[in-house]
């Protein structure tokens, strides 16, 4: 089998299959028991100055049969202690010194509430902090989580506070809820950051009960914004984890989070550039054990791919991601609908007829049976058909070849630039 142990950011560990701060590291007891089940790492529920958190305080979306498909959250760090959680995470790291211990931490944006935290659960031996600034409700009033990773400045100067007295990595947690994560991200690492975590939940409300009008969750009839998360969000996690992998400003490992829930994911984010993972949500609904399968399946995948090593996956996949002005305008795909496969439902036709470019004609063959035919001259090739059918292979996506030479966006304006503005509406390519 290949070889699964990480390093992150000088961080050893022994798969990249690590909890995120949330509930399930909420206690010794429940990290212990991750531990053994297989996860190799867990980042600590996050400490600071215990809070009261509310009843209720989750809710999900559930969407086309699938339970949970996004998960709300109005619940905040922990409830315990700090001297209870530094007790535990000791007694944890005694029992498995093998596996990864992450402080997730939040205080108040002052120097010296930073260094006190920072000292005080370096002491009890965990292998790197995780910089909470992300979270988005509950502690932004008080100038703390998400009212901080909103503010790069304000990122940058509490990063550097913690470096002055940290002795272990640092690892910067980004928010979502920003209009581009990698001004953050530049920020942390300027502050001395040794790796960004991402993304943390994103702003959301899970719904209205439209019987009571109560929101969903509520508390005494009265709700609040709250973090979204599970698989939902994946395609948001997985874009700006790609958009930080590829800025050359930022140049640190990446810890993926948001949505993973199966070994698939896990490839998918190490290709675009995580070099760990965190899980949260599938844990919630699932339990500890579901990493066995993740274990399991990331393993024959890489020996099916001939890879000796899981860091070998590490941003495989950054460099075709780029920006749309540098796509090749000349590329072009067609849909092609397979007689044998289909199933005449005709929702490819209905989905092209009324909400893209009208080219799948319904047709009678000779023996009078009636067909599907996609008119290739006029398909653009948007993948719609191929994304509602619902039986495999009834329709592929050909790409063709257009005899024409690849040209991007931006090639196109700097030849036409070069031309003048008299052939601003050149035809190019």
């Amino acid at each position: 089998m290949a070889d699964l142990r990480i390093d992150f950011a000088g961080i050893q560990s022994p798969n990249p299959f690590w909890l995120a701060s949330a509930p399930p590291t909420n206690t010794g007891y429940q990290v212990q028991r991750a531990f053994e089940a297989g996860w190799g790492g867990a980042v600590w529920k996050t400490l600071g100055e215990p809070v009261i958190n509310t009843s209720s305080r989750f809710a999900a979306v559930h969407f086309g049969g699938q339970r949970v498909a996004g998960f709300n959250n109005i619940e905040l760090i922990t409830d315990r202690p700090l001297e209870v959680n530094l007790k535990e995470i000791a007694e944890t790291k005694k029992r498995f010194p093998d596996r990864t211990i992450i402080a997730s931490l939040m205080v108040e944006p002052k120097r010296e509430k930073w260094h006190e935290i920072v000292k005080r659960v370096e002491a009890v031996g965990v292998d790197g902090l995780e910089l909470n600034f992300g979270c988005p409700h509950g502690m932004a009033e008080r100038g703390m989580g998400a009212a901080s990773g909103q503010q790069p400045d304000l990122v940058q100067a509490q990063t550097a506070w913690v470096k002055e007295v940290a002795q272990t990595p640092v690892i910067v947690k980004l928010t979502p809820n920003i209009t581009d994560i990698t001004v953050v991200a530049r920020h942390a690492v300027k502050g001395g950051a040794d790796a960004i975590s991402l993304i943390n939940t994103i702003n959301s409300l899970a719904g209205v009960d439209i019987h009571s009008w109560n929101t969903i969750p509520h508390v005494g009839g009265q709700g609040a914004h709250g973090g979204y998360c599970g698989p939902a969000v994946k395609p948001i996690a997985l874009s700006m984890v790609a958009e930080c992998a590829r800025d050359r400003e930022v140049g640190v490992p990446i810890s993926g989070i948001g949505g993973i829930s199966t070994w698939q994911d896990v490839v998918e984010f190490m290709l675009m550039g995580s070099t760990g993972i965190q899980v949260c949500t599938a844990v919630m609904h699932h339990g500890f054990r579901i990493v066995e399968e993740m274990i399991d399946g990331l393993n024959n995948y890489l020996d099916d791919k001939g890879l000796s090593s899981v860091m070998e996956l590490i941003g495989k996949s950054v460099p075709r991601y780029s920006n749309w002005g540098d796509l090749d305008l000349n590329y072009k795909v067609v849909a092609r609908i397979n007689e044998e496969h289909c199933i005449n439902c005709n929702k490819c036709h209905i989905a092209c007829e009324d909400a893209s470019h009208q080219c799948i004609d319904m047709l009678t063959d000779a023996a009078g049976k009636a067909i599907l035919q996609v008119r290739e001259e006029d398909c653009v090739g948007c993948n719609l058909c191929s994304i509602v059918c619902p039986a495999d292979g009834a329709i592929d996506m050909i790409a063709v070849d257009t005899g024409a030479a690849p040209m991007s966006w931006n090639q196109r304006n700097q030849i036409i630039s070069g031309l003048g503005s008299s052939y601003s509406e050149v035809e190019v390519g």
